[in-house]
Formats: C-alpha cells, structure tokens, sequence
C-alpha cells in the first residue's frame, strides 16, 4: 500500500479539515531545493518548507556537524546542566542580534518562543511590584496556536474557538507610512485606559497575514512610544529572522530595538526544531532575586537540545559566510525584477517585496483556504513548484541555496497560473 494511503488510517494533519482534503503528497526525499514524492515527482519548495530550510534540505555542512554530534551528546536535561553546543550557539548568537540583547532562553519551537516572551512581559512588571495586565498587538498578527500565542494573534479563522479563553488584547493598526500619528493617538488612549504590560509584533512583515508588510518609520515611532511608556518590546522574529528581509534580523532595519525576541524556524536551518527567546540585560535583572519566586518557570524537556543547538551554530556560520550572503542578495535582485515584469498583469492586483520575501495580490478575491485557492495550489504542484497561497496572496519565500534556473521556473510557473484562473 502506498504511503499517502497508509497515512489515511491514523494521522491528523495541521491545517486540513480532512473531510474536505482526504489527500496528501508523501514525500520521501529532499535535497537542496527539491521534494520528491512517492511516484517520483520533484517539486521546488518555493517556500522553504515554511521558512525553515533556508540553506537547502538535508544541508551536508549542517548534518555532518549533526551527525558528529550525535556520537558524543544526543540529550541532557538542561535545568542544572550545561554544555557546549548550548554555550557556543548563545555566544555566536548574540555576536548577530541588536546589540542590546544578553540573555538567551531555550525552548523547542516557534509558539513557545512567543510564550515565554509573553510571560517576560508579564512578569517583568509582576516582579517589580507593579500589576500590568494587558497586551498590545498588531491586527491580523500571527505568533502561533498555543494559549498565550493565539491570545496575541488576530486571525480568527485559527482561533476562533477559543477567543473567550484569552488573556487581554487591545488591537493596533499596522503603520502604512502614513497613519502613524492616528496609531499614536490610538496608543495614548489604550494607555491611558488600560495597564499595558508589553507590545507583541512580527517586525516589518506579517507572515500568516498574506506577508502584509509595514513601515519602518511608522514601527520606530510606535516602538518609541512603548518605551516612553515602559512598555516591553517583543520582536516575533520566528518568520523574519536569519537573513529574510536582507539583514539578519528585521530588528536591524529599526532605530529602536526589542527589549524580548522571539526565534525558531531558519534557526535550525530546518533540519530539527528548536527555539529562543533573547532579551536584554534589563529584562533578565527583573527575574535575578534571592527570591525564588522571581525565577522564570518556564521548562521543555528538549530545551536547548546538544543535536538541535548544533545544527542551529553551523545554520548562523552559513548564514554569514559570502556565498549565502551573495545569494541573498541575487534572490532580492531577481524579486524586483519579476516584480517589475508581473505587476501590470491584468490579473495581479498589486506586489511589495520586503528582501527574500515576494508577494503578489491577485484582483479575484479568494477565500483563505476556498476550492478557488485549493485550484492554484493544485496547479503550483502539477508543475512541480510548492507553493501554498495565502487567499489571494502568492508569495515566494525559497531557499538561499535556489539557483536562477528553480527561480525562474517558479516565475513561469506563477505566471502562467494567472491565466488559469
């Protein structure tokens, strides 16, 4: 029996409502830029694999350093303990992060990134006495599917049956480069009425959002406004991080920096999960006490895992070297020149473009996960490209290691959708 058949009898996907998508694809390789399937189909993964594998699958420097590791430490309970990989991860980490992030705090995956930066918030303030009880967040944000993450995101098409169960949000508007001072006088209000705790964003780009992209000046103005406030910053840098928007953090691009960062995905390179939650030298002394009730309770049995941290040091050495950093550049450089080319199609309502990462609206309204956007995605993988749109938003987010003739086959492919729908 085949496996796509097998994975029928026991196996719950994220994502699907499987009475209407009884089907999947198994895959049973990967390498570089492409999936292959059970019957032999390649596919470009235009998507990295959600944003993960951004130096290529099954990467031969990222799983050689693995593979070593493995003889040596595979796992150790991390409460009590320390060692190598773990310490020289935070020490090459912290050399690439804002300069005023000092502390590093391990767990396993995007969502609980965002949990612990949540609870930093919270707590920062608990600790010094002072009871703050509410959150800021942009609309239509996404920081991932567990309670406190789904508390701060605004799309309801994932959390709707659970919004009477959230901790208290006030919802922003994201700056457009010209509401900014209105998103100001908004905050002064919440501010006033409300104990504010911490501002939550993803920083320049909303992923889950259709890759909405937002201005630098607008977010600088909002992140100087928390801070006048005493208001904790946390980056949600889980999608942005590790090189997509042409720095290595999105924080970068901005004058005011996070006070928390939250980061997973590219972090591994792809190859095993794992996550961080960063934070400055202020926000971690809130936590240090003789009190023990002070310390941050917050505990995964795989945090800071040997195998996971290695493959996350050898992802930030790649990253840095001058072949991935040329790619990037070259990817950037090609989006713009696609862009320039599709965005008076009479089919594409409008493109942005934020480093890697591409998007183009199409002017036919789509419903989030509808059969007209079910067409597209079947049509992406007919011609061996994965692509998943959001809607009505296509967008490309590939691999650093793509080369020109994949990247060229994904825009042939794109265009020649918009003349199927």
């Amino acid at each position: 029996m085949k496996l796509n058949q097998r994975d029928k009898n026991y196996i719950w996907h994220p994502l699907t409502q499987h009475k209407l998508h009884p089907e999947t694809i198994a895959i049973t390789k990967a390498k570089g830029c492409v999936l292959t399937d059970e019957d032999g189909n390649e596919y470009i993964d235009a998507i990295a694999s959600w944003y993960t594998c951004m130096y290529g699958h099954c990467n031969d420097y990222i799983t050689s350093r693995v593979a070593a590791q493995m003889q040596k430490l595979d796992q150790i309970v991390f409460s009590g303990f320390t060692h190598e990989p773990a310490i020289k991860l935070s020490e090459e980490l912290i050399k690439i992060l804002p300069n005023n992030q000092n502390k590093i705090f391990f767990s396993d995956n995007g969502s609980t990134s965002v949990e612990i930066g949540i609870k930093m918030a919270l707590q920062y303030h608990f600790n010094k006495g002072e009871k703050r009880n509410t959150l800021i967040a942009f609309e239509d944000g996404f920081h991932g599917d567990t309670f406190g993450a789904m508390s701060v995101s605004g799309l309801s098409v994932y959390n709707g049956p659970f919004e009477e169960f959230f901790i208290n949000v006030k919802r922003i508007p994201t700056p457009n480069g010209k509401n900014h001072q209105a998103i100001l006088n908004q905050l002064e209000t919440i501010t006033n009425e409300n104990k504010i705790a911490g501002f939550i964003y993803e920083p320049l780009v909303q992923g889950a959002a259709a890759m909405k992209m937002h201005s630098i000046e607008g977010l600088n103005a909002i992140l100087k406004f928390c801070k006048s406030k005493n208001i904790i910053t946390v980056a949600d840098e889980v999608m942005t991080g590790f090189g997509k928007t042409g720095e290595h953090f999105a924080s970068l691009h901005l004058e005011t920096k996070p006070d928390v960062m939250c980061l997973s995905k590219a972090l591994t390179g792809g190859l095993l999960p794992l996550a961080i939650t960063t934070c400055t030298q202020n926000i971690y002394e809130a936590f240090y006490s003789d009190d023990m009730g002070k310390g941050l309770f917050h505990a995964h049995t795989y945090s800071a895992n040997p195998l996971s941290c290695t493959a996350a040091l050898a992802s930030i050495e790649l990253l840095q070297t001058q072949n991935i950093q040329d790619n990037i550049k070259s990817i950037i450089a090609s989006h713009q020149e696609f862009g320039n080319h599709i965005k008076n199609h009479p089919k594409v309502k409008s493109i942005r473009q934020t480093g890697v990462i591409f998007a183009l609206d199409l002017n036919i309204k789509m419903e989030r996960y509808g059969d007209l956007r079910d067409n597209l995605l079947k049509f992406f993988m007919e011609n061996g490209i994965f692509l998943r749109p959001l809607g009505s938003t296509i967008y490309i987010q590939a691999p650093y290691v793509i080369t020109q003739k994949q990247l060229n086959k994904i825009y042939e492919v794109i265009e020649k959708s918009l003349n199927t729908i």
